[in-house]
Parts: structure tokens; C-alpha cells; sequence
């Protein structure tokens, strides 16, 4: 169809919305970095460590956590006392170590294994949330911790 100019309407609109979406796209690419990096970090470190501190009582490894890796979370290859040992170790150091932007990349790749782990051995079902803590850490990996960061005070990783 075509207006009174001679003008192809249809054009002139997919124009419209091309530029809108161009507009969109481009006030979008203002937000810093450091914002998606912040939020990259904290919601998957929130999640192990709140999963670390089910595995202990006080100082030691909780009981129940023994029970688990020993039944429901049996690994093929590692003992299950030193699975449990690692796997809380490692929640509750790379959980704080990636909250606070600290050897981000670091820590992003450790939590990437142990989700992976997961996946493989433990939950495979689980992949929808192993997929997204995975994307987070893939990013972290690939783009780093962002301006909020220890890493950015330290001189870590710029």
C-alpha cells in the first residue's frame, strides 16, 4: 500500500520499528558492565553459599552432609568424605571469593566444575539451573568481574 507521496507504507513502518528497536538497543549498551557483572557474581555465590552452610554444624561438616555424598550425591571417582570436605570447602570459599569480585575468574571456573559436576553425576535433570549459574560464570570467565570488584581495586584483572 502506498500513501499519498507515493511512499511505500509498509516500508516506512518496518523503518519505524528498526529505528526504535536501533534506539532501544543502543540506550541498552550504555548500561556498564559492572552492573550485569555485579549480579553475575551475587546471585549464583548467594545460592552456593547458601548451599555450604547446609553442610555444617558450627565449624565441622554437618552429619547429614556425610550421609549425602555417601548416598544421594555419590561420585564415580572421589571418595565420598573427601567429595563432601571439597564440595564444602570449595562452596563456601568461592562463594565469598566471587561475591566479593575477589580471583573472580578463578572462582568462576571452580564453581563452573562443580556445577558441571552436578550436572553430570548428581542432578542431571537439574540442567535449566545448572544451565543459568553456568552462564553466569561463563561470562565472568570470558568478560571478568566487572568495576565492583576486588580484583578492579587490586589490579587484578582491569
Amino acid at each position: 500500500m502506498t500513501d499519498y507521496t507515493g511512499t511505500n507504507m509498509s516500508q516506512t513502518k518496518g523503518d519505524t520499528i528498526r529505528r526504535t528497536f536501533r534506539s532501544v538497543n543502543a540506550l541498552a549498551g550504555r548500561l556498564p558492565w559492572s552492573v550485569p557483572a555485579l549480579l553475575a557474581r551475587l546471585i549464583p555465590a548467594a545460592v552456593f553459599w547458601a548451599s555450604a552452610r547446609t553442610k555444617v554444624d558450627g565449624f565441622a561438616i554437618a552429619d547429614g552432609t556425610w550421609w549425602l555424598f555417601e548416598n544421594e550425591y555419590a561420585l564415580p571417582i572421589i571418595p565420598s568424605a573427601l567429595a563432601a570436605v571439597m564440595a564444602t570447602l570449595a562452596e563456601h570459599i568461592f562463594a565469598v571469593t566471587l561475591a566479593l569480585g575477589f580471583a573472580t575468574r578463578l572462582s568462576a571456573a571452580a564453581l563452573l566444575g562443580m556445577t558441571l559436576v552436578i550436572q553430570v553425576f548428581v542432578y542431571p535433570d537439574a540442567w535449566i539451573t545448572h544451565g543459568l549459574w553456568a552462564a553466569c560464570f561463563l561470562v565472568l570467565i570470558a568478560k571478568g568481574p566487572g568495576a565492583i570488584s576486588l580484583d578492579r581495586v587490586l589490579r587484578l584483572d582491569d
